[in-house]
């Protein structure tokens, strides 16, 4: 049995599910084994879960189609909880499983995707009705209260920390990537152009050049040398 393994990392999720590219790896090559199967290709995203215009996940379901493979995922909400976007997916006429629920089925992946719909719809709902609330008995909302100068000021702090925590993360992820493709004996400039023809972003959601891809490479051996 043929494999094509689909793996997806996003800043804005990886914190929250734990689930970083290596531990992916080893979920899809946990599964493929138990089949007795190969992995006849792997492709890598970097992208929210919420963006339903994914370049690698495109090629992946394309050649998983081309050779007669099955496309494997680590995780059900690697894809995304979109009704219309799992509906496109599964119509694309190629076997989709996911290593941590081998028996899922379409049908539950439909159920499953317009559960998580529903609930996200439901919250972003009644915040907003919360909120009109509030603003019609002329509660002051935000930071335009006087009070709240310094919830601002510890506000700021924490929104500094958790973005470079997302930065840390994201470049953790795409590490194994970048070192992956130099020992195919590529520059930095060379791994820079193969991350964009893959449609990988940078943390920014930019392109890639020979200074970012170095940017990452020395943050991670200063971060290395301040643990040893």
């Amino acid at each position: 049995m043929k494999f094509v393994a689909y793996y997806r990392v996003s800043t804005a999720r990886q914190g929250k599910s734990g689930l970083g590219l290596d531990a992916q790896k080893a979920a899809v090559a946990s599964y493929v084994l138990g089949k007795g199967g190969e992995v006849a290709a792997e492709f890598i995203e970097a992208e929210s879960g919420k963006n339903n215009d994914r370049p690698e996940l495109q090629k992946a379901l394309a050649e998983a189609k081309q050779v007669g493979a099955v496309l494997l995922i680590a995780k059900l909400d690697r894809l995304a909880r979109n009704v219309a976007f799992i509906s496109n997916l599964l119509e694309g006429g190629v076997e989709v499983t996911a290593a941590d629920m081998p028996e899922a089925n379409r049908f539950m992946l439909h159920v499953m995707a317009a559960v998580a719909e529903h609930e996200g719809q439901a919250i972003s709902e009644r915040t907003k009705a919360a909120l009109a609330a509030a603003k019609g008995r002329g509660v002051k909302l935000g930071w335009s209260m006087p009070e709240r100068k310094q919830d601002q000021k510890r506000a700021s702090a924490r929104s500094a920390a958790v973005r470079k925590a997302k930065a840390d993360t994201f470049a953790a992820n795409i590490l194994p990537v970048i070192r992956s493709l130099q020992e195919q004996g590529l520059s930095l400039r060379g791994v820079a152009q193969a991350l964009n023809d893959r449609g990988v972003k940078t943390a920014r959601g930019g392109q890639w050049y020979a200074t970012t891809v170095r940017n990452i490479i020395v943050a991670e051996n200063h971060a290395e040398a301040a643990a040893g």
